[in-house]
């Protein structure tokens, strides 16, 4: 990738992309619930194609509209057998690999948590370093907020994330 010029200096070219993310809980109570990379023992999962972690889903989301490589489904589909199932994690390191052959690397992303429960604050530091591990080390913000109960999520029906990326 070549930077460009701004008044005769090299600057890297930075893209930037955003994701979205929503699953509504099982109604399967032995399902599990992961969420940025964590799995939340005690808390009903999310019913998807994999492990429903809407966190990890929408920074795939935002990373892949970025790099101008389509979207989680258009790459890692339902008709993609080997994705059953398979972790946020796995799938965020996936995308990571495609940025990464693609020419860019990850700047910052950053994640939003929109949802009754679980209460993210106690493992949020936790949650950084998952999401961040998968991401070959980059800068990771996680934050989380709930919608007063208005919507699904409000109405502690599912999870909904919104996700941004950085890339250069």
């Amino acid at each position: 990738m070549v930077p460009s010029a701004v008044d005769g200096i090299n600057v890297p070219h930075f893209r930037t992309g955003v994701g979205v993310d929503a699953h509504v809980f099982s109604l399967d109570e032995n399902r599990p619930l992961w969420l940025a990379g964590l799995h939340w023992p005690g808390q009903v999962g999310l019913d998807a194609h994999s492990d429903g972690d809407v966190a990890a889903h929408a920074i795939c989301d935002a990373l892949l509209g970025a790099a101008g490589l389509g979207d989680l489904g258009t790459n890692f589909g339902t008709d993609r057998p080997e994705y059953v199932q398979a972790s946020g994690a796995k799938l965020l390191a996936a995308v990571y690999e495609l940025v990464l052959a693609a020419g860019y690397r990850v700047s910052n992303v950053c994640v939003q948590i929109i949802g009754n429960r679980p209460k993210l604050n106690s493992r949020s530091s936790e949650a950084v370093a998952s999401l961040s591990f998968a991401l070959g080390g980059a800068d990771v913000s996680v934050s989380a907020t709930t919608t007063d109960g208005l919507g699904f999520t409000g109405e502690g029906k599912g999870l909904a994330a919104i996700a941004s990326a950085l890339i250069y």
